[in-house]
């Protein structure tokens, strides 16, 4: 009825087993922290604005979304695939960054204030 039943384990076979279950342990133990500090690390500190005064013009800046205001009305600013930027004032001219676009907004505008957006319809 029952079928052959396996080999009695040795001593060997139990040390054998001992010693394998040991070294993974002491393997996942040793890498654990490797590949714990390989993980990217989150932050939840937003990057932070950038402000000045420019000619009287208060300018802040979003870095990361690349939003502009001056004296809190946005300007549209687009991204170009050089990395460069322009925007509605002149759209003929790219800088480098959206703070020297800024400042050569506020040069165009003079004392005229930019209108408010409109709203995205879509």
């Amino acid at each position: 009825m029952y079928a052959a039943s396996a080999a009695p384990l040795t001593r060997r076979a139990v040390l054998r087993s001992a010693f394998t279950a040991a070294v993974l342990a002491g393997t996942a133990a040793a890498l654990g922290p490797v590949l714990r500090a390989r993980r990217p690390r989150q932050t939840l500190t937003p990057a932070p604005l950038v402000e000045e005064s420019y000619r009287g013009r208060h300018i802040s800046i979003d870095p990361v979304a690349a939003a502009v205001r001056i004296d809190g009305r946005p300007l549209h600013v687009m991204r170009r695939a050089d990395g460069s930027y322009l925007s509605g004032i002149n759209h003929f001219q790219s800088y480098a960054s959206p703070l020297e676009l800024a400042r050569a907004a506020v040069d165009e505008l003079g004392t005229t204030q930019l209108a408010m957006a409109a709203p995205h319809h879509g």
